[in-house]
């Protein structure tokens, strides 16, 4: 069964997708439906996805790393970059570090990323450049 997270370029919080892993983490009962990260903007959303980032996360996914220093020996990449961009992803919820001894395992719940990208701007269908 593939596990996806929705992304949406659109304005809100975050914390309802982190409220549902937190619940799902202590086995509560979860109403059905897809967890969705809503990203505030497009420039957000290119730093949070440029390629050094989904690099990561499919070294995470494809690997399994047991540290952040186990990730970035498999991406080729000094640690502390490394750390910074797992931070980053961790503080959107894309990314878990689980404290395992001295070591954080950095873990994804999620097989596949899907991106809801409108190319319009929702300011009640009207197109900006006709104003």
């Amino acid at each position: 069964m593939t596990r996806t997270l929705h992304v949406r370029i659109q304005s809100g919080d975050r914390n309802g997708l982190e409220d549902r892993l937190a619940a799902i983490d202590a086995g509560e009962t979860v109403e059905p439906g897809e967890p969705t990260l809503s990203i505030e903007d497009l420039e957000t959303f290119g730093r949070i996805f440029r390629s050094t980032n989904l690099e990561l996360l499919e070294a995470i996914v494809e690997h399994e790393p047991e540290s952040i220093r186990e990730l970035s020996r498999l991406v080729d990449r000094n640690p502390p970059e490394v750390l910074e961009n797992v931070n980053e992803l961790t503080d959107y919820g894309l990314v878990e570090l689980k404290e395992e001894g001295r070591a954080k395992r950095p873990v994804v719940w999620y097989d596949e990323i899907d991106v809801d990208l409108p190319l319009t701007r929702p300011s009640g269908g009207e197109n900006p450049a006709s104003a």
